[in-house]
This record gives C-alpha cells, sequence and structure tokens, in this order.
C-alpha cells in the first residue's frame, strides 16, 4: 500500500474525454490521446489494500486488483502487468469494454467513489505494449494433440492462447472474413479501435495458433469431418441468435436487427465499404433496446449524421445511485442510471428531444409499426409501461422511425451454420449449449464455452471461460493440467 491515506487524500479522476463536437466527426476512440498515465498513478493510490479485496470475487477473472494498484503507484509497470496478465489474456479489451463489476464491488465505493480499476487495468496494458512487456510465449515444447477452436470472439481466443502455451496445436475456425467475433464487427471503433485486437492476434501466431477465416463449421466444413481431424474441439460461437419484436409492422423494410447495422458500420471503418447500405445519414432512428447493444448503435448513428436518433428502454428511468434493498454492495447494480460516451454525445447535441434522459424514453413499449405506401417503415408507435410493463392508458406517442434497430438481446448460438444439429448437441431449454461441470457437451471430445453455453454475458466472464475451458480441455488430452481454472460452468456474478 503506498499511499495508506490516498483513498481519503485523492479525488477520483477517470479517463477525460474528448470534446463532443470533435469525437462525432470521427470514429477513433473517445478518451483524449495520452491523458491516462499522468494521473494514474494517484488514482491506484487510493486502493485501500482492504482486509478482504471483494473486488477479487466480482470480477470472474479473479484479477489481483490490490497487487497491481500497489505496483502503479510505485510505477513498477513490468511487475504490474506480470500480476495483470497472470489472469487476464487481454486486459486492453477489458480494460476498454468491460462495465468493471470489480468497481462496485470496491471496498471503498460502500461510501465513496469506486478505484478507478478500469482505468488502472487499460493504463497497465498498453504500457505493456509500449514497453514490451508483453511478448509472445510459444511452448517449449508440442504435446502431438491437436484442437479447433470454433470461434474468434474473447472466449475463442483465450482457449487458444492458453492451450497453445501449454503445449496443443491449435487452429481457430472463424465464419467471417476477419477475426475478433463482435469485437471485431459489433464493438464499435469509437469503444476500441481494431488496432489492440491486431496486436494480441499477431502475438497468438507468433505463439503458434493458426487461424482459419471465412469458414463456417456445419456449412464450409462438416463438422463431424472436424471431430476427427481434431483430438478435442471447443465450440466458442457466441450468442449470436437476436431476439426478435412481433408487433405489427414488423414486415416493413427499413426495421433491421442491431447486429445487421453495426457490422456495416465497422467495414466502413475497415476500407471494405465507402458508405454503409444502412447508413443513418439525414433518417430519423429509433433504437428498440436500452443496453449497451443499443448504446453502441446510438453512437453509431450519431455519427453517420442522423437527423434524430432516440433510444427506447422498456425500464423506468434509474436512479443515479445503487438501491441498496435490492442490488447491495458489493453486488453489481444493473438498474442505475449511467451516461455512456454515447449517450453524453446525444445529450449535448440534442438528438431526440422528445426523451427523458440523453437520447432515451425510458419505460417504453413499442406498440406497432406504421409505413409507407412503398412499404417502408416511417413511424413507430409506442406506450408507457409500469414496473410491470402493462400499459399505460393515455400515454400512447408517435415517433418518426425512417430506421428502427432492433438492440434486444440474443437467445442462444445461431443454427443456421448447422453446427449444432450436425454433431447432434444437447440444449439447454433456453436454446444455449449443454455442458457438464467441465465443460464438456453430451459429444466426447467436445467442450463449449462462453456466450454459446453460458448465454449472453460480459467480456470479463468470456475470458475467463476461455481461460477455464482451456484447463478443461488440456486436463483430457494429457489427465491433468497446470493451467488456472478460474471459473466453473455454473458460476454466477453475486447476487443478492
Amino acid at each position: 500500500m503506498a499511499d495508506p491515506k490516498g483513498f481519503m487524500t485523492t479525488p477520483r479522476q477517470e479517463w477525460p474525454r474528448r470534446p463532443v463536437e470533435e469525437r462525432v466527426r470521427d470514429w477513433d476512440e473517445v478518451y483524449v490521446p495520452g491523458a491516462l498515465l499522468p494521473i494514474i498513478s494517484k488514482q491506484a493510490d487510493r486502493c485501500m489494500d482492504c482486509g478482504i479485496p471483494f473486488c477479487h470475487e466480482a470480477c470472474p477473472l479473479g484479477n489481483l486488483i490490490p497487487e497491481w494498484n500497489d505496483l502503479v503507484s510505485r510505477e513498477d509497470w513490468r511487475a504490474a502487468a506480470d500480476r495483470l496478465h497472470a489472469t487476464n489474456n487481454f486486459p486492453e479489451f477489458t480494460g476498454r469494454l468491460c462495465p468493471a463489476p470489480c468497481e462496485a464491488g470496491c471496498v471503498l465505493a460502500i461510501n465513496q467513489p469506486a478505484v478507478t480499476i478500469k482505468n488502472v487495468e487499460c493504463a497497465i496494458a498498453d504500457r505493456a505494449w509500449e514497453e514490451g512487456f508483453a511478448p509472445s510465449r510459444p511452448p517449449d515444447r508440442l504435446s502431438g494433440k491437436t484442437v479447433a477452436v470454433i470461434g474468434s470472439g474473447p472466449t475463442g481466443l483465450a482457449a487458444a492462447q492458453q492451450l497453445t502455451r501449454a503445449g496443443h496445436t491449435v487452429a481457430v475456425y472463424e465464419r467471417d472474413d476477419r477475426l475478433g467475433g463482435l469485437m471485431r464487427y459489433g464493438i464499435p471503433a469509437f469503444k476500441m479501435e481494431k488496432h489492440h485486437l491486431e496486436r494480441r492476434l499477431e502475438q497468438m501466431r507468433a505463439e503458434g495458433t493458426k487461424f482459419r477465416t471465412s469458414t463456417a463449421v456445419g456449412r464450409d466444413i462438416k463438422a463431424d469431418d472436424l471431430r476427427t481431424r481434431y483430438d478435442a474441439v471447443v465450440l466458442a460461437t457466441g450468442a449470436t441468435a437476436w431476439r426478435e419484436l412481433g408487433v405489427p409492422g414488423r414486415e416493413l423494410t427499413g426495421i433491421h436487427q442491431a447486429m445487421e447495422y453495426l457490422p456495416l458500420a465497422n467495414r466502413v471503418c475497415e476500407g471494405d465499404l465507402e458508405t454503409s447500405p444502412l447508413s443513418a445519414a439525414g433518417k430519423h432512428v429509433v433504437i428498440v433496446g436500452g443496453g449497451d447493444t443499443g448504446a453502441d448503435c446510438l453512437g453509431t448513428a450519431v455519427r453517420d449524421g442522423a437527423a434524430s436518433v432516440t433510444q427506447l428502454d422498456i425500464y423506468a428511468l434509474p436512479d443515479t445511485e445503487r438501491d441498496e434493498d435490492t442490488e447491495p454492495w458489493p453486488t453489481y447494480p444493473v438498474r442505475i442510471y449511467r451516461l455512456s460516451g454515447a449517450h453524453e454525445e446525444a445529450r449535448d447535441l440534442r438528438t431526440a428531444p422528445v426523451a427523458d434522459a440523453d437520447a432515451r424514453l425510458f419505460a417504453a413499449s413499442t406498440l406497432r409499426f406504421d409505413g409507407d405506401a412503398a412499404g417502408h417503415v416511417r413511424s413507430l408507435h409506442l406506450v408507457e409501461v409500469d414496473a410491470r410493463r402493462r400499459p399505460v392508458e393515455g400515454t400512447g406517442r408517435t415517433l418518426p422511425a425512417d430506421l428502427v434497430l432492433l438492440a434486444l438481446g440474443f437467445s442462444g448460438p445461431d443454427r443456421k451454420d448447422g453446427l449444432v444439429d450436425q454433431l447432434g448437441l444437447d440444449l439447454e431449454p433456453r436454446g444455449t449449449i449443454a455442458r457438464d461441470a467441465g465443460f464438456a457437451t453430451n459429444v466426447p471430445g467436445v467442450f463449449a464455452a462462453g456466450d454459446a453455453a453460458r448465454g449472453q454475458s460480459l467480456i470479463v466472464w468470456a475470458i475467463a471461460e476461455g481461460r477455464a475451458v482451456a484447463a478443461a480441455v488440456d486436463r483430457y488430452l494429457t489427465g491433468s493440467s497446470r493451467l488456472p481454472s478460474p471459473i466453473g460452468p455454473y458460476d454466477r456474478p453475486m447476487a443478492v
């Protein structure tokens, strides 16, 4: 503990964002470049070195947060990077994309603003790359065992890296033309620039991991053929089966899923397209869904140059402080008002004059869509709902809508490629892949991890699943494993 009074003398200070008027004109990350390092050592000083660090329990990776906070406060960046990478394969991803349940579990957060754990993590990761503290780690010798990992999102990449470093020959199969899963085509560049992803992929290639892009297992390669070619198979395909909105008018053109809209915008940033065929430029946009994917659509539509953007959230406007009765410390408060970078932009630019706060209409449920003579959506009819989602009489209203984006979450793995059926996998009632306590499916040698089996979750859970399934596969192949296994398949976040 570098400064035993740091939490009393130093106020919380976060990585500042660039001015709204500047950042909405580009796709770069929203934060001021270089503004984190000058403040982060003092912020790390705020760590209390508490007797029971609940931040450990709040993070499924088991990150050694007080240890690397202390090292950063002393500016021992090499040791901090070693401690961070001991539990997390990709801290530059989580430091940008994770909603930081660790901060919700920070002991200081009982009565003060939490330590800026996420910012410290990001600073360590970035410094590690700058100083060469994250070298490739190829295995000393090969085991002679082969593993196929299907899916290159955070779960698949974490599993592949762990298994490669353990000495197994690993090939990652990705159905898209580029690697990264939702980190590539779902997460906008203003939240995480893709060079962070490319850097890790190059590290993995240097370690010996093989990658096969534009290959949909089940369609381009039969699942049984892949199963016979490898000693083990890890299914990390994600939960990409999106939820639908069954209301009158859904068949109108101009109504799209968020994951139809966001990948095209990312392809523009990649240089594949000059403009997106679903661009929001000049259109009145309504986003149905109040989660992070909806916020990603919001920030993207603002940068597209939409005429207006409104986001609908079926839940009531939450308080700015946690409800200690329903979501007490140290649990992660889901229902709390948060202002993401996209919402800050929408608020300052007044993209939705009818909104309750920033660009959001709360307690709003969609009733129907109306269109023009050509069958294109032109308006959305909604109604206010109570806490039990029952319509409130006399609260109906109509919003102009030339483009509607559905961001309602995901129910399980997409079965259109045929992978699930070809392998004969058992499924849970909710549509996810069934597995036992060792991450194994009902098919011998086939394991499942990440959102495909757990259901839609956070990036820290995805990476933790990848590390845990790697240990399970290593044990299956060799009889034992020294790889860390931070979670089990049935573990869940802290709750009341």
